[in-house]
């Protein structure tokens, strides 16, 4: 057995690690930030990269640490720990992120081709969802591989087609960045910082942790220091790889108004850009890059999913997990990336704030001893304070409480969570050594 990697073998995992992020809403969220944000997209993407890059960053770390986002979870409750990671699973499984890369994959990708009455028929993307679905499906059956499938081949051909796209773009820019708008006016910072929820790259990376364990293992580390070191390595590859894409995108975003006029999503504006910077063959370079982007996302995804659940569920095996959630998430992608998107954003304000606290504390746990008592008091008013500012999102009247909460620092920036869940974690350190408490958690160095 070995205990460590190559320079090429950690390269290639750090590479599939940075192909499993970039997906769907990687590619359509930087544009629209920056064509938005204006003159602040370098302060908005900051705050961002924090959210987008940073805390996914950690998450890897953190579960290299501990071995699984449940028994990360499991530190609060048992049950908890369960409900917590089956809610994560299918949140950025089938539920909503897995079924986003095929409809992102069509609506970008593959509309610019079709005639009128095709993009108005159900027909087409019902074909590519299932087409999709089945490449997705067949190259995730064998979860070993995935380093050779997507860090050697997929994703140096989605960097090479980016860069050309990016390049062009700083050789010949599209226009002048506008004056921003919105909270990008006074508050660019904060929403960049919201706005980088929407990758659920964070989340993807609690899931995505026991993939790139996975595939350490099968290269032959099983020291579980030398896996951790691992992580962290291909964790740093993968988060230069995404900031120095999301700063490109967002660059992109903020000068294609003068050439494209203001866009409705990030979508239309890098579609707009391909062709405005490469003509017909623009579009053509685009679609393989979402195809790419969204095709290795799905494969990391289908398999993270089919291994937790395998385990949580032995009597079903990883492969008959992996063909139903592919047929579930080819039924669900013909929804409609729109309503997929309207459906999704609530969810995730309720429990990105959650993932963030535990992936923190996670960092302090032998520090403030593994007492439950900790996760339990910072969780709590995280959890009440996400719930409100998710169902506000939907567009539920909760106006009176949001009001009442409305001196909690940060509030009104939509982070309103960050004061309380500190203030608690510390309250609940105290209760604990104060009632003498001996519930600990597992400890983990």
């Amino acid at each position: 057995m070995n205990s460590k990697l190559s320079s090429k073998q950690i390269m290639a995992v750090g590479l599939m690690l940075f192909a499993l992020f970039f997906g769907a809403g990687n590619m359509i969220f930087p544009p629209f930030l920056g064509q938005d944000a204006g003159t602040n997209v370098w302060t908005a993407i900051i705050g961002f990269l924090i959210t987008g890059v940073g805390l996914p960053l950690l998450a890897i770390i953190a579960i290299a640490r501990v071995g699984d986002v449940q028994t990360m979870a499991s530190r609060v409750h048992p049950v908890y720990g369960v409900i917590f990671t089956v809610v994560m699973y299918l949140v950025i499984g089938p539920l909503f992120a897995i079924p986003r890369t095929a409809t992102v994959s069509y609506e970008i990708g593959m509309i610019p081709f079709l005639s009128e009455s095709a993009i108005n028929s159900p027909v087409p993307l019902i074909i590519f969802s299932i087409v999709f679905f089945i490449i997705t499906a067949w190259l995730a059956m064998n979860p070993t591989k995935l380093v050779d499938t997507i860090g050697k081949v997929l994703t140096p051909a989605l960097l090479i087609i980016l860069g050309i796209i990016v390049v062009k773009s700083l050789i010949t820019p599209l226009g002048d960045a506008q004056a921003p708008t919105g909270a990008y006016v006074d508050g660019a910072f904060f929403k960049g910082f919201v706005e980088g929820y929407l990758t659920m790259d964070t989340i993807a990376a609690l899931v995505f942790g026991i993939i790139v364990i996975s595939s350490i293992q099968g290269l032959g580390v099983t020291n579980k220091k030398s896996i951790t070191k691992i992580c962290v390595q291909a964790g740093l590859i993968a988060a230069a790889g995404l900031a120095l894409v999301y700063i490109a995108l967002a660059f992109i975003g903020s000068t294609a108004p003068d050439a494209l006029g203001l866009q409705q999503n990030g979508g239309a504006i890098l579609s707009g850009a391909a062709s405005y910077l490469f003509g017909s063959f623009g579009s053509i370079i685009l679609a393989l890059a979402i195809v790419f982007a969204c095709l290795t996302t799905s494969i990391g995804l289908v398999s993270a999913c089919a291994t937790y659940f395998n385990k949580l569920l032995p009597r079903y095996s990883y492969k008959t997990i992996v063909l139903i959630f592919s047929i579930f998430s080819t039924i669900i992608a013909n929804i409609g990336l729109t309503q997929l998107i309207n459906f999704s954003v609530p969810v995730l304000v309720i429990i990105y704030p959650l993932a963030i606290v535990l992936i923190v504390l996670s960092f302090f746990h032998n520090a403030f001893k593994g007492y439950s008592l900790v996760y339990i008091c910072a969780l709590i008013p995280t959890g009440i304070i996400s719930l409100l500012d998710g169902l506000n999102t939907a567009g539920v009247n909760v106006s009176g409480v949001m009001d009442a909460l409305s001196f909690l620092p940060l509030f009104s920036q939509g982070i309103g969570w960050v004061v309380p869940a500190i203030v608690g974690a510390i309250v609940g350190y105290f209760i604990a050594l104060a009632s003498g408490a001996t519930q600990k958690t597992i400890q983990t160095n």
